[in-house]
């Protein structure tokens, strides 16, 4: 065990963000890393606690965190790797992009400061590959039953590794034009550079899982093709359907929903496109939802060189805390976050909703708002929004970034019901243990959950591949 006083005696160190005025100048990572001797620090002061909660409440794919802490502590970064690899197929992503509710819920965070598990887990990774001892792992025996997998965000990549390890010949189908879904073409290169996803998939390329990119199920192959094919259909294509905002002017020119944004940035970074579609250079931004995909489009929009960013959300503010420790520790903080893209330049406001959009020849130039309180319901129901002052904005260019509702509906989701499919209430896949139906076709993923965080992707693709497995095989 690492130092049984180490929390007393060392203090959190977080890992410095890179400096603005050159940060925005370009798309890699804002943030840096610590060296092997801070982090032996900041593992030192994991306390070894009775009951982990870090890996039985805070970790979604219940990471053997104290395990690797004690590892790292001792220098051991190969046991380090070995121990976090049992429970996590890419810890390059989550340690870049996890919230890490793994360090809301440590023991520590009662009343100090959490131990640093994210950037623990990141370097552990990232040695790991500096060092040769990320290898592909193919299957030393075959069961000749072959998996389609639909989607190859986190959840189906991790399914992938998981049944192809187990002998299985899986093939996933992607309709973009590369594997990685959000993680691509969602998340900017400033938090995740997409080298970093390349790199992995060389290794699950090398294990023999097969990819089929820019293949649309539904039009370019249809589910029944698939089932006369397969043993087995895991579909994890993700809650791909954004929230829209039905008012007046939604469809002026210079409207869009954030994703489209986002990934048409992503793809002009890398070189898939030579030209931005939607340009932020030099236009006033407004940013509608507060969320992760929000801060994304802040930041993405100054690195274009916008000339106002504006952010509003129409829920109240949450909590300002500038305290240590976690206020409803071992849940999810709801306090006020600020990311480095907000530390950028943006101007942030709350208790804000849309009334309309308004512009000229078609083109967008003002956003109309209203500032609003929320009031508790007579009826005892959800609070009744009430609107106070009016107000104007001049913007060229909104971005909705109010999350997703469901799993995308068309031709394909109208495909997989004729099989026996059914949606849930809210638009996404039923499932009862990740079958879709008692005869093969499974899910898994946001398909199943709605959008959520891309390490419970992880561990849903991880468990929906033990179930196609059982079932491969009983």
């Amino acid at each position: 065990m690492t130092n049984v006083f180490g929390f007393l005696e060392k203090e959190r160190k977080n890992p410095p963000y890179r400096d603005v005025k050159d940060r925005v100048k370009d798309y890699k990572e804002v943030a840096t890393q610590l060296s092997k001797d801070e982090l032996k620090e900041q593992a030192e002061r994991c306390m070894n606690c009775g009951i982990p909660f870090c890996h039985s409440y805070g970790c979604p794919i219940t990471n053997l965190i104290p395990e690797w802490n004690d590892a790292v502590y001792n220098g051991q970064w190969k046991e380090a790797y070995e121990r976090l690899e049992i429970t996590n197929n890419f810890p390059e992503f989550t340690g870049r992009i996890c919230p890490a509710p793994c360090e809301t819920a440590c023991t520590l965070a009662i009343n100090t400061d959490s131990v640093t598990i994210r950037e623990l887990e990141l370097n552990i990774i990232e040695d790991a590959f500096a060092n040769g001892l990320v290898v592909p792992h193919p299957p030393k025996v075959l069961t000749g039953k072959m998996v389609a997998i639909i989607g190859g965000g986190p959840a189906g990549l991790a399914a992938a590794q998981q049944l192809r390890r187990s002998g299985h010949e899986v093939t996933i189908f992607e309709k973009s034009t590369k594997v990685g879904g959000l993680l691509r073409f969602g998340i900017p290169d400033f938090k995740l550079e997409k080298s970093v996803i390349d790199r992995r998939l060389q290794i699950l390329k090398a294990e023999g899982i097969e990819f089929e990119n820019g293949v649309e199920i539904g039009k370019d192959i249809s589910v029944s093709y698939l089932r006369n094919k397969y043993d087995a259909i895991l579909v994890t294509a993700g809650a791909g359907q954004p929230r829209n905002l039905p008012v007046e002017g939604r469809d002026l020119e210079g409207v869009h929903f954030a994703m489209d944004f986002l990934s048409q940035s992503n793809k002009f970074v890398s070189g898939e496109l030579d030209k931005l579609l939607i340009d932020a250079k030099d236009k006033n931004v407004l940013v509608i939802g507060g969320g992760d995909t929000g801060s994304d489009c802040v930041g993405t929009s100054i690195r274009q060189g916008a000339k106002n960013v504006y952010q509003i959300e129409i829920m109240p503010k949450p909590m300002e805390w500038n305290k240590p420790h976690n206020p409803d520790w071992p849940d999810w903080p709801r306090i006020l976050r600020t990311s480095s893209s907000h530390l950028e330049g943006c101007d942030r406001s709350w208790n804000v909703t849309t009334d309309k959009f308004s512009g000229e020849n078609g083109r967008l130039n003002k956003a109309h708002l209203s500032n609003i309180e929320w009031k508790a319901s007579e009826s005892g129901g959800r609070p009744d929004m009430v609107k106070l002052d009016s107000y104007e904005l001049d913007v060229d260019l909104v971005f909705l970034a109010m999350g997703f509702v469901h799993t995308e509906h068309g031709v394909f989701t109208d495909q997989l019901c004729s099989e026996g499919v059914k949606l849930d209430e809210r638009g996404n896949i039923a499932v009862t243990d990740f079958k879709a139906t008692d005869d093969g076709i499974f899910a898994a993923g946001d398909a199943i959950t709605g959008a959520s965080l891309v390490v419970r992707a992880i561990g849903s693709g991880r468990e929906a591949a033990y179930e196609v497995h059982q079932y491969l095989t009983k």
